[in-house]
């Protein structure tokens, strides 16, 4: 694993140059003890920068912030492929107008306080349902990426994906940075608006950073990076840098573990968060 190359994504559903998809791009360094060496962190204005990036030669391991998957009990209760790949491709191609009615009509015919499907890691991660399309609407971010990184030809541990076993170049990992940023500080520590990235939320932040820097995170592996970065990276108020390394990070340490970390009894359709504790 030393000199591994690792990505972090932190990823946007309708990149701009205001909100850009980021990439943390960096390397697993040492021996004793091992370091993510940061080396820059790439802004992508458009999904097509996006497709771009994936098609660039060499390799890596990435994790990146969007849902693989959706929760099982939707799909076999809305009759979709069970395939994971087949329901990729599926869920992809379908409207969005269309998906938006189907998550309204589950939602709509279940309690208050069990409105919506969970995968099995969501609530352990304590990320949001990953058919959730509003305030995050982290349906959309898998509705607009995970197609185009299946047709990158990436591989997907998480969904046995694809299922011969052979070096692949190009590894993906699905991560959710607030769950590694929960286990060192509580409330927000950042936010898309400007009048909202307060002094309470960069102290958050450089708590944050600290911590990774100093390995004192419940992950296998610590940050390292230069002066200029980490004010880069304490200065952004939106908190896109900072998520961008926790999903390195993250994909770092599902990385050492036995088979990524995955749980044995593994739903491939589901997959599941890169880091996250089983059990």
């Amino acid at each position: 694993m030393n000199d591994q190359i690792l990505i972090g994504v932190d990823f946007s559903s309708a990149p701009t140059k205001r909100k850009p998809i980021t990439v943390a791009v960096g390397r697993l360094r040492g021996h004793r003890r091992l370091t993510y060496e940061l080396e820059t962190i790439r802004e992508l204005a458009s999904l097509a920068a996006f497709d771009a990036m994936l098609a660039e030669s060499g390799s890596w391991l990435g994790g990146f912030d969007l849902p693989f998957g959706q929760p099982r009990s939707l799909i076999e209760h809305e009759g979709w492929p069970t395939d994971w790949a087949t329901f990729v491709r599926f869920y992809c191609q379908q409207p969005r107008e269309s998906l938006r009615d189907t998550f309204r009509s589950w939602c709509n015919a279940r309690p208050v306080g069990d409105k919506f499907a969970w995968r099995k890691t969501d609530k352990p991660a304590g990320s949001s349902p990953a058919m959730r399309w509003t305030n995050p609407p982290v349906a959309w971010m898998m509705h607009a990426g995970i197609g185009r990184m299946l047709a990158a030809g990436l591989s997907f541990p998480a969904h046995r994906h694809p299922r011969r076993r052979r070096q692949f170049a190009k590894v993906a990992l699905e991560a959710y940075p607030g769950f590694t940023a929960k286990q060192i500080v509580r409330g927000s520590y950042k936010s898309d608006t400007p009048s909202r990235q307060t002094a309470d939320r960069r102290i958050r932040r450089q708590q944050i950073l600290e911590a990774v820097l100093t390995g004192d995170t419940g992950l296998a592996i610590r940050l390292q990076t230069s002066a200029a970065w980490r004010r880069r990276i304490l200065a952004d108020g939106r908190g896109d840098l900072l998520d961008a390394v926790l999903c390195s990070l993250q994909a770092g340490h599902a990385a050492l573990q036995q088979d990524f970390g995955l749980p044995q009894d593994l739903d491939p359709l589901e997959g599941w968060i890169a880091s996250v504790p089983v059990g």
